[in-house]
């Protein structure tokens, strides 16, 4: 009984778990039913779809996979060009996994232990960002785009455009989180860490989503979009829009706005473009930190360009003081 309910829980929202051996569904299932936030149980999820397809093909069980397996694993991933960050987090899955496993008494050894985690360069990002004429060209072509998701499209790209939303923080909205606080229109949204903000909408991102929303209450013979329910951001028969549906979106607009690097572009992209945006404006660092939702300010520090420019050097602001 409670197998079945793991198991119909985690099917219905990670589906890949599904295709494996009965056993390992089982395991899994249980291992990712307790971590709490969504985006680590996708991430996760995927990465011991992965460790168990490559195990397989070497004739090894799960549990009985030692440190050298993950250590090749590891070392095979670097090989390939897989970015030293996407090593480190794989790497945390295989231990989160057999650590649970260990307190389950499920295994006597956890094989990711003592295992080198790939260097990351903190300064470095493989994220392709957009200058500021190339981000205004995007919300042109945004703008100009025809079809039945005309107005959806423009509403995408001000959320990661003007608001900075991760991509699943986007798909993962519902329209029931759109409300008002202190005179300003907000979506809530789940942050990494499963923390909840209330992220502001600009005026341009409020009607460009206003118009959307009435365009589909109009379809549904709904009076006011207040009346609708569902996803924020829906296919045309009313399901959630997937992460890759933003995805294509971005690189389809990138490519009609004329823009060199639209095959390299991503959600993401827009994202880090705003971020760099919001420090290039001059919005104080706090302040950017909170926009992006980084629990670290280190993190939001990477996206500052001028961070080591010597007109900015303190110590010209130290002698001033001091005079």
């Amino acid at each position: 009984m409670v197998a079945a309910e793991l198991l119909g829980r985690i099917r219905a929202e990670l589906p890949a778990v599904g295709a494996l051996e009965d056993r390992d569904q089982v395991l899994v299932a249980a291992w990712l039913t307790g971590l709490r936030s969504a985006r680590t149980r996708r991430a996760y999820a995927g990465d011991l779809v992965a460790w168990l397809g490559w195990l397989a093909d070497r004739d090894t069980e799960v549990l009985a996979a030692g440190r050298v397996h993950v250590d090749l694993w590891a070392a095979t991933w670097l090989d390939a060009g897989a970015a030293a960050s996407s090593v480190r987090r794989r790497l945390s899955a295989l231990s989160s996994f057999y650590r649970y496993c260990a307190a389950h008494d499920l295994t006597g050894q956890i094989p990711t232990q003592g295992v080198a985690r790939p260097v990351v360069d903190p300064d470095y990002t493989a994220t392709i960002g957009l200058d500021r004429d190339q981000a205004r060209a995007l919300v042109a072509a945004a703008d100009a785009d025809t079809g039945p998701q005309a107005l959806r499209t423009a509403a995408v790209i001000r959320l990661l455009l003007h608001n900075a939303l991760r991509v699943d923080e986007a798909c993962a909205a519902d329209i029931a989180n759109l409300g008002e606080d202190s005179g300003h229109r907000v979506l809530r949204v789940t942050r990494k860490g499963a923390r909840k903000a209330k992220v502001p909408l600009t005026p341009a991102t409020t009607a460009a989503l206003e118009a959307y929303l009435a365009g589909r209450a109009a379809l549904t013979g709904v009076a006011s979009w207040w009346q609708l329910d569902g996803p924020l951001l829906a296919t045309a028969t009313g399901g959630r829009l997937r992460q890759g549906h933003l995805w294509e979106l971005v690189r389809r607009l990138a490519r009609t706005a004329q823009i060199g690097a639209w095959e390299q572009l991503s959600p993401h992209s827009l994202r880090h473009s705003a971020i760099t945006f919001a420090l290039d404006a001059g919005a104080a660092l706090r302040d950017v930190q909170d926009y992006a939702g980084h629990k670290d300010p280190r993190t939001t520090r990477r996206y500052d360009h001028s961070r080591d420019s010597l007109d900015r050097n303190a110590a010209y602001t130290v002698a001033a003081y001091l005079a």
